[in-house]
């Protein structure tokens, strides 16, 4: 059976919801979350994340295997949430626009 996450990592499974594909879903799912799950998500990830840059180093997206592609989407979603965790404090930024106006060109 595949795995979800490689095994050393399996604790990070809970936070599946967060592999998102698109940095517009990555975004939304930012903006449409607590600030305690994306506090709890960012702190799993950071406390692990020179573990999971070593695992992910020698792949690219399209030829790393199911497992560690998951890996690479949670460590963009952890790129999209630290902004919101080390900075601002909340989902969004003080006056700034409605995140949903932004439509990547790469999407």
């Amino acid at each position: 059976m595949e795995r979800s996450l490689p095994e050393q990592l399996e604790e990070l499974e809970s936070f599946l919801s967060w592999a998102c594909n698109t940095e517009r879903e990555r975004s939304a799912k930012r903006h449409n979350s607590a600030m305690a799950e994306i506090r709890t998500f960012y702190d799993a990830m950071i406390a692990r994340l020179p573990e999971i840059l070593e695992l992910l180093n020698g792949f690219t997206q399209e030829d790393a295997p199911a497992e560690m592609q998951r890996l690479s989407l949670l460590t963009l979603s952890l790129a999209e949430i630290a902004p919101a965790a080390e900075n601002f404090r909340q989902q969004s930024v003080v006056d700034g626009y409605d995140y949903s106006r932004f439509v990547p060109v790469h999407d």
